[in-house]
């Protein structure tokens, strides 16, 4: 089993993370991609511990970047006691790939939003 430890978001990814709120990505998963970052594999725990995020956010964020296959989830047997198992995520996605991934999601939102704003000067 994984050791506890204290953990601490570093501040780059705290900014990284606000960042990522700037442009419409939620807080969960915003958080989670910051967590991610800079660590090999993670906890749901972990993840719980670094960002103030409650486990059913944590959840919501890792259902999100798992649908959008920008992450790996490994189950880990508890070596002492009952319960499930415990998941490890892992980005599989190099987060350059992901920024660009929201930017062209941004962009087009941008240029739908510029359509109907012209549209509406048109009908004016």
């Amino acid at each position: 089993m994984r050791d506890e430890q204290v953990l601490i978001m570093a501040e780059k990814e705290y900014e990284m993370a606000e960042l990522l709120r700037k442009l419409n990505v939620s807080r969960p998963v915003a958080m989670a991609l910051a967590c991610l970052s800079n660590r090999e594999e993670v906890t749901s725990r972990e993840i719980e511990m670094l960002s103030g995020l409650r486990q059913p956010e944590v959840s919501i964020a890792m259902r999100h970047l798992s649908e959008s296959e920008w992450i790996n989830i490994r189950e880990e047997k508890k070596t002492e006691g009952k319960g499930r198992p415990i998941k490890l995520y892992r980005l599989v996605v190099e987060l350059d790939n992901i920024i660009k991934n929201i930017e062209d999601d941004f962009l087009s939102q941008s240029k739908s939003m510029f359509e109907s704003i012209e549209r509406l000067k048109h009908l004016s």
